[in-house]
């Protein structure tokens, strides 16, 4: 019996309902913690997301409110019409804008200087402390100037605004919508205001006074400056900004969007073509006097015309002189009566070659080439190629039957 019951199996202890439900719990407990902090991950997301989505829909509101300003105040629309006459006159007449600001709204001025630039409208940045050192000769007095603080009481545009010429046009890109509250007006009622308003204040968009909505519409305004006056400024806006941009892959997609760019493109317009005015006599213009007024013009083209004549476009015209010509002359030259120059440094008008403004620059130049080999074989007679179809040889671009530009034919043929 002792035996037997030492071989005896029993089963195991049932588990208590304590047991169990302890059990339960640290495993319920475990499943749950991952569900926790993954909800926790996705509400941290969705807020960051819902911060930035804030941002977006609060800087579109500002640009929305800015196109409605511009769309139906009066006052905002002059002030941007005021603006571009004067950006597009002064350009015209060899001037450069010159865009002022400190700061972020100095970073705003440099990028905008850079979008005039890639458009041909010269521009350069000015900073103001900078200006008071010495950067301030820089401004010439066919300039326009630029300034851009949202406050309009800037107290480094404040410190320099004596020092800038009266007569200089200047424009003023700010959150003011009305000169009355513009501390910087004040100083200089004749300013062009140009507002860049923001719906509400940053602090109240986003807690915190950081340059933000007030950046995105100033820089949106200078792009509009930029677009709408180089439009006025060229003929072919895409044409001038293809070849002033011509790395990258933006400067790879003009090329393969306008292979067969027209001679528009390459032509410097009569209104950059500096006029020199000479008496009668012509006896009192020296080379020097020409050489002064090609690295005056814009364009380095001077165009001689009689004394109380500004059109330059009468019958008493004196005719056009090239940059190729003006780098011809010699150090004798400068003290040489026009008189004397005369013969093959200006170009009459009656010597001009037309060609069609939407002649392809390839197109146009294979006409010239085959011009000069029909001149070289006797076709044509002339005391050289130079009073042919040569380098210094002028071609008069033609629209609709009048001339809107000119061209050198070495320019052409460098281009093509």
């Amino acid at each position: 019996m002792v035996q037997q019951c030492s071989q005896q199996r029993f089963p195991p202890s049932p588990i208590t309902p304590a047991e169990s439900d302890s059990s339960l719990a640290i495993e319920t407990l475990s499943l749950n913690q991952p569900d926790i902090a993954a909800c926790d991950k996705k509400l941290a997301v969705e807020e960051r997301l819902s911060r930035a989505v804030h941002v977006l829909a609060t800087e579109t509101s500002a640009l929305q409110n800015l196109t409605q300003l511009y769309s139906s105040d009066r006052f905002a629309r002059d002030g941007f019409n005021r603006a571009i006459e004067t950006i597009t006159r002064r350009q015209a007449s060899g001037g450069k804008l010159v865009v002022i600001g400190v700061g972020k709204s100095g970073h705003i001025a440099k990028k905008l200087v850079a979008t005039f630039n890639s458009l041909a409208i010269q521009a350069v940045f000015l900073h103001p402390t900078e200006a008071l050192h010495g950067d301030v000769g820089q401004i010439s007095r066919r300039d326009t100037l630029l300034l851009i603080t949202f406050s309009g009481k800037t107290p480094e545009l404040l410190t320099l605004l004596p020092h800038l010429d009266k007569s200089l046009p200047l424009i003023l890109l700010t959150s003011h919508t009305r000169p009355e509250t513009c501390e910087l007006v004040h100083h200089r009622p004749d300013t062009v205001l140009l507002p860049a308003p923001v719906h509400e204040e940053e602090t109240t968009s986003f807690g915190v006074p950081a340059p933000t909505t007030s950046t995105t519409v100033a820089l949106t305004v200078g792009d509009a400056l930029a677009i709408v006056a180089s439009h006025e400024m060229h003929s072919c806006v895409a044409s001038v900004f293809a070849r002033n941009h011509p790395g990258g892959a933006i400067g790879a997609a003009l090329r393969r969007d306008q292979p067969r760019e027209d001679v528009r493109a390459i032509m410097v317009r009569l209104d950059d073509v500096s006029l020199l005015h000479y008496p009668h006599a012509q006896g009192n213009l020296t080379g020097l006097d020409v050489l002064r007024a090609g690295y005056a013009s814009p364009s380095g083209w001077v165009k001689l015309v009689p004394e109380h004549d500004d059109s330059g476009s009468g019958s008493g015209d004196g005719g056009v002189i090239s940059p190729r010509r003006i780098r011809r002359m010699s150090a004798e030259d400068m003290g040489r009566l026009l008189d004397e120059l005369r013969k093959w440094l200006v170009a009459p008008r009656s010597g001009f070659i037309p060609v069609a403004a939407d002649t392809s620059v390839q197109r146009a130049a294979e006409w010239i080439r085959g011009l000069r080999a029909a001149t070289a074989t006797g076709g044509e007679s002339g005391d050289d190629e130079g009073a042919a179809y040569g380098d210094e040889a002028i071609i008069a671009v033609m629209e609709r039957g009048e001339c809107v530009g000119l061209l050198e034919v070495g320019r052409l043929l460098e281009e093509a």
